[in-house]
């Protein structure tokens, strides 16, 4: 007799808003703490099957962004309630969450996508054109988000004045909305994966996309999902600072842990569309990702910085415009050619240790 039961994926997603209903802002002992963390894994996986539904009825690029801005929209909530709870202390936390998404993303996601590509297929093949302005589009993102803060001298410190802040908000917004209209407009193609001889695959030939009420569904199921992943990361947030502050690691690293479990659904999509030969999918997700958490997040950490206590800190150190500078001539040299071997992976991942060891050892 066939089980009444639903499907795993659409039945983790539903649990996983229980879990974060019953344990939401409590003190939680160990155990229930580890009981959080395999449940935020889980639905994890089943933010991904749910994505690659929807991508596989809307079709590239358009399932990317889904995906992309769904995280990151989720992700500013994040942020922003940490930030007001977190009091002075947690002023810093948007450019180190921020920070490490975009070094993530720009090497880790892109990094794994071309070393697993490269070693099942030999040589992965992607559209410079389109990730070469997605590319420049993060890099001008960086630079005036991230880098400018630290060389303005309107307000002492790392910050903005109110000015510039309003001006970097805008000038976020705009570059992003721009880039998203070249994306799904009459460039689209640029978006698409290709072929060894470089023709655009347009879908997936082997499989019939989903119907509408299931990409709906799927669609439904993706946002519990996210809003449970980033929900319970928050719960387990304040296990993650003790251990951190345990570790004698610094209040920085939050950040990067932080930036890891809200990009985990991202790696994993990006990491099984490079197993299937659709390395440009991968890419989007990669500088999508990137994209979305400076153009949508600083906008909204301005805003939000109404009402939070103390300057907002966004200028980068010495040794983060360095890795982030390394990370953007790397990245412009592995796009150039529309091709990629294991060693350009290899190249990026060796750039994300570095960033995260010295995350730990500044």
């Amino acid at each position: 007799m066939p089980s009444r039961l639903p499907p795993w994926t659409t039945s983790v997603p539903v649990l996983a808003l229980i879990a974060l209903v019953v344990t939401w802002g409590r003190d939680l002992p160990v155990l229930v703490v580890i009981v959080v963390g395999v449940v935020l894994a889980v639905t994890v996986v089943a933010a991904v099957h749910h994505a690659e539904v929807v991508a596989h009825r809307v079709g590239e690029p358009y399932g990317s962004i889904v995906l992309a801005v769904a995280v990151t929209v989720i992700e500013v909530g994040l942020i922003v309630a940490l930030m007001i709870s977190g009091g002075p202390e947690a002023n810093a936390l948007a450019r180190d969450t921020v920070f490490a998404a975009v070094m993530i993303t720009c090497n880790g996601i892109v990094g794994i996508a071309l070393f697993v590509g490269a070693l099942r297929y030999g040589l992965t093949h992607f559209n410079a054109e389109g990730s070469g302005s997605a590319l420049a589009t993060v890099a001008t993102l960086a630079a005036t988000c991230l880098v400018l803060p630290a060389y303005t001298t309107s307000a002492i410190g790392p910050v903005f004045s109110t000015a510039q802040l309003v001006f970097a908000s805008v000038a976020s917004l705009a570059l992003y909305g721009l880039f998203i209209g070249t994306q799904t407009g009459r460039h689209r193609d640029f978006f698409l994966p290709v072929t060894p001889e470089g023709a655009v695959l347009e879908e997936d030939a082997h499989a019939d996309p989903p119907p509408a009420r299931a990409a709906w569904t799927s669609l439904g199921l993706l946002v519990a999902a996210l809003v449970a992943v980033v929900g319970l990361a928050k719960v387990v947030s304040p296990s993650v600072e003790s251990a951190v502050a345990d570790a004698g690691l610094p209040n920085s690293f939050v950040g990067v842990v932080i930036a890891l479990l809200i990009l985990a659904p991202e790696t994993l999509a990006a990491t099984r569309a490079a197993l299937k030969d659709r390395m440009q999918t991968s890419l989007n997700l990669a500088y999508g990702s990137a994209m979305a958490s400076i153009g949508l997040t600083i906008p909204a950490i301005a805003i939000a910085s109404s009402w939070i206590e103390g300057d907002l800190v966004l200028g980068l150190g010495e040794t983060q415009i360095v890795l982030l500078v390394l990370t953007m001539f790397v990245s412009a040299l592995t796009v150039i050619p529309g091709r990629a071997t294991r060693l350009q992976g290899g190249v990026h991942l060796v750039l994300l240790a570095a960033f995260v060891f010295l995350a730990m050892n500044p």
